[in-house]
């Protein structure tokens, strides 16, 4: 019996060992196709491990190679990119997120266009469409998706928790962000309540590129 590819919150593994760019793409192609096909549009975000920016480079090519449009909106926490997919004119989302898991790891996670995760049976469909690549379209020239920055989505995230958030005038918010997604959000939101915030470990690319240096 195959081994599921979808566990119980995307498909996780090691980054370029066994969650590879070739998986990436492959699953882009027939996530893509499942999800709506060539016209629609898929929005994606990720946290701030190393190996996302190679995942989400991989996936955005698997799903432009049948036609369907991507938006990056770059570094932006879970619960963001499935308000995204629900609220925008995106057919779904995908994060590229491990949650808590070792920073070696990785996975990608998709939800629907209300926000929510996808149906056992949708992630089946994906599997089965892994397995019949070669039944998947390739656009050429005007039918191949495009791929766009959308950073500008994530104040979107950030006005919607904005308005829900308690007032904390007069309130000193010391803030950790461990170097994470929620390092700009987070502060924003703090501030726009009213807080002081004193802002800690928010600057993932130089934690990135010290550790390079170690």
């Amino acid at each position: 019996m195959t081994k599921r590819l979808f566990g119980t919150d995307g498909v996780r593994g090691v980054a370029n060992r066994d969650l590879t760019p070739e998986l990436a793409l492959r699953l882009g192609r027939a996530a893509g196709h499942v999800l709506g096909g060539p016209g629609n549009r898929i929005v994606i975000g990720r946290d701030t491990r190393r190996s996302g920016r190679m995942l989400e480079s991989a996936l955005a090519a698997g799903l432009c190679s049948v036609g369907v449009d991507v938006r990056l909106v770059g570094h932006l926490p879970t619960p963001g990119l499935a308000y995204l997919a629900r609220t925008g004119d995106a057919v779904a989302g995908a994060v590229i997120s491990a949650s808590h898991n070792p920073a070696l790891d990785n996975g990608i996670k998709f939800f629907d266009r209300r926000g929510l995760k996808l149906a056992d049976a949708v992630e089946d469909d994906i599997e089965a469409m892994m397995r019949d690549d070669g039944e998947l379209p390739r656009p050429t020239e005007g039918g191949i998706g495009l791929i766009g920055d959308a950073r500008g989505l994530v104040k979107e995230y950030e006005d919607f928790l904005a308005a829900d958030a308690p007032r904390l005038d007069g309130l000193r918010v010391a803030l950790d962000c461990a170097n994470g997604a929620t390092y700009r959000v987070a502060p924003a939101v703090m501030a726009r309540a009213g807080a002081e915030v004193l802002t800690f470990f928010d600057a993932p690319a130089r934690a990135i590129t010290a550790g390079a240096t170690r």
